[in-house]
């Protein structure tokens, strides 16, 4: 195969997202026993959602289910944002990791927004860097 089969892996939101998934993974250890099967399956579910998006949505050809990919992404990312601050609020983390998480959140909102304003760019035929 061809490397640039998984180009995905040189996105700097691919590679934020999985720094998420680390973060989000290491603060699950610590949330009661009684949440298993609630808010951790939940957290981890939206979490993983973030990269295995990014990855499908460059792993299409076309430019405008790249997009809707990008943008699956980003409903999970804010839905990590949310589920961590109800985990905040029922004491489970504490306001130095939520807002740890809030950064890293931050940090790949930023390139995967500029992701998707490439495509909607290129899906609108403007050139790069107008």
């Amino acid at each position: 195969m061809k490397e640039e089969l998984f180009s995905y892996r040189d996105l700097v939101a691919y590679q934020r997202s999985k720094t998420l998934v680390s973060e989000i993974y290491g603060i699950l250890e610590s949330f009661p026993k009684k949440e298993t099967y609630a808010l951790c399956d939940q957290l981890r579910r939206a979490v993983i959602s973030i990269p295995s998006n990014i990855a499908e949505g460059m792993g299409r050809v076309s430019v405008k289910e790249q997009i809707h990919f990008i943008e699956i992404a980003f409903g999970s990312l804010y839905e990590v944002m949310c589920q961590t601050e109800l985990a905040k609020d029922l004491n489970y983390i504490s306001e130095a990791q939520f807002k740890n998480i809030e950064e890293t959140v931050r940090d790949v909102a930023k390139p995967l927004s500029g992701l998707r304003t490439k495509r909607i760019n290129l899906l609108k035929g403007i050139p790069e860097g107008r």
